[in-house]
């Protein structure tokens, strides 16, 4: 017998048929988890980024201070919004925000921060990378 597998023509007799409900339970749960890895792809917040607090500038400047050079932390873009840009939420760090990014860029540079910052509007995240000294 021959039929398509993955596009592509196959006899019968290289796959074998699964039979049993486990085995069909497992091919069906391999096929969800596939799925989901490719719809999950970049939403997620990477491994190497810490969750930093931001109940207030302050709060921010420590954590940012304990990160190791080169390490990554993050938080809400609501969070950063109410931290630095006088804007609503909708237009906070856009085109039309200077102030708010002049804000950011400033308290991520001093010097006791060292950092890069990262505006991800999709994630609704703002990562801090911390520069070497």
């Amino acid at each position: 017998m021959v039929g398509l597998v993955n596009g592509c023509r196959a006899e019968a007799a290289d796959h074998p048929v699964v039979t049993s409900s486990t085995s069909m339970y497992a091919v069906i749960m391999g096929i969800l988890e596939s799925i989901k890895a490719v719809f999950a792809g970049g939403a997620s917040t990477p491994r190497d980024a810490r969750r930093l607090s931001a109940v207030d500038e302050f709060a921010l400047s420590a954590c940012l201070r304990v990160l190791h050079d080169g390490e990554r932390g993050w938080i809400t873009l609501s969070e950063a919004r109410a931290l630095f840009s006088p804007r609503d939420e909708q237009y906070a760090f856009g085109e039309m925000d200077e102030q708010g990014r002049a804000n950011l860029a400033g308290f991520a540079a001093r010097s006791e921060h060292r950092s890069d910052f990262d505006i991800m509007p999709v994630e609704r995240q703002v990562y801090f990378t911390r520069r070497a000294a």
